[in-house]
């Protein structure tokens, strides 16, 4: 038989020790999706040329409660000249996660690798069935390193620091896929 407390609820469970990495919960914060030349788009046979750009921002809820978002915009263009746009996709792909006896530069790690790391799937999914809902061809976004990128911002942030520029509040790199 379980155990209750006074009020008729369970007793808590004992808070296990040490470090606590948790996802709280994971959301689409914002999703765009834009063809402009549709449906004359479908009849073009111009090379699509792919531009990715990827950013995170990191907001505190609470004193260990973090919500990271993910945007991923995803650009297709073919042919040269103004109006070349084929389709864009933009994506905020959000999650709530606790994270509790971290030490600081952990916590900063755990927030710029591990987060998105769990958010990029979803992010992942909805763009590539945004892209076939447009009527294209389905397109998958190939896996990322976020530690190396994590790394590369946090050398950068080291470089800025020491001439004096001071802390970057987000991250934020461009590719073509």
């Amino acid at each position: 038989m379980s155990e209750q407390a006074p009020n008729g609820g369970a007793v808590p469970a004992q808070q296990p020790n040490g470090p606590q990495f948790s996802v709280e919960k994971i959301y689409v914060k914002d999703v765009s999706f834009e063809s402009p030349k549709a449906p004359h788009v479908f009849n073009e046979q111009n090379a699509p040329q792919i531009n990715m750009n990827l950013n995170q921002r990191v907001q505190r809820l609470g004193e260990n409660v973090f919500e990271v978002v993910l945007g991923v915009t995803l650009t297709c263009t073919a042919g040269e000249g103004e109006g070349n746009s084929v389709y864009m996709v933009e994506v905020q792909q959000a999650g709530v996660f606790g994270l509790t006896g971290f030490e600081p530069n952990v916590t900063d790690a755990l927030l710029g690798t591990q987060c998105p790391n769990v958010l990029y799937p979803y992010a992942r999914q909805l763009i590539g069935d945004l892209i076939q809902s447009g009527g294209f061809a389905p397109f998958l976004l190939q896996p990322i390193n976020f530690d190396a990128l994590y790394a590369e911002g946090l050398r950068q942030r080291q470089a800025q620091q020491g001439a004096g520029n001071g802390d970057l509040a987000s991250s934020e790199t461009a590719g073509n896929a």
